[in-house]
């Protein structure tokens, strides 16, 4: 049994771009799919196959094969939650990157917390 179901998904995303894997399965959840929607919206992730009791997830590569994933960083913790307020979203690498974070209105980027003006617990960072 995993306690840290997002930092497991996560390091299974960094872990499959790389060695060049093209899909990874995970255990089924409603927060990890909804935070693999929002990685698909942002081009990390091509496509997410939503299954009864795991879900797939297949990365998203460049043109010269190169994953886009290169890299992620756990931020809020189980053992130490991060909350921040919308103007503690800050952009990641310059732009190149997102944060995620988890707000009552559900999974958002960095950039919609702030055009939104919403707050909430910073899940992680990826590149």
């Amino acid at each position: 049994m995993v306690s840290d179901r997002v930092g497991d998904f996560i390091v299974r995303l960094q872990n499959a771009a790389a060695i060049g894997a093209r899909e990874v399965t995970t255990p089924r959840s409603s927060h990890l799919v909804a935070i693999a929607g929002k990685l698909r919206e942002l081009g990390f992730v091509e496509s997410v196959e939503d299954g009864e009791r795991s879900f797939s997830v297949r990365l998203a590569y460049g043109p010269d094969g190169r994953p886009r994933l290169h890299g992620v960083k756990r931020l809020s913790k189980p053992g130490r939650r991060l909350y921040v307020p919308a103007t503690g979203a800050h952009s990641v690498k310059g732009g190149m990157g997102a944060r995620i974070l988890s707000s009552s209105h559900g999974i958002v980027s960095d950039k919609e917390a702030r055009k939104n003006r919403l707050g909430g617990e910073t899940l992680f960072e990826i590149w």
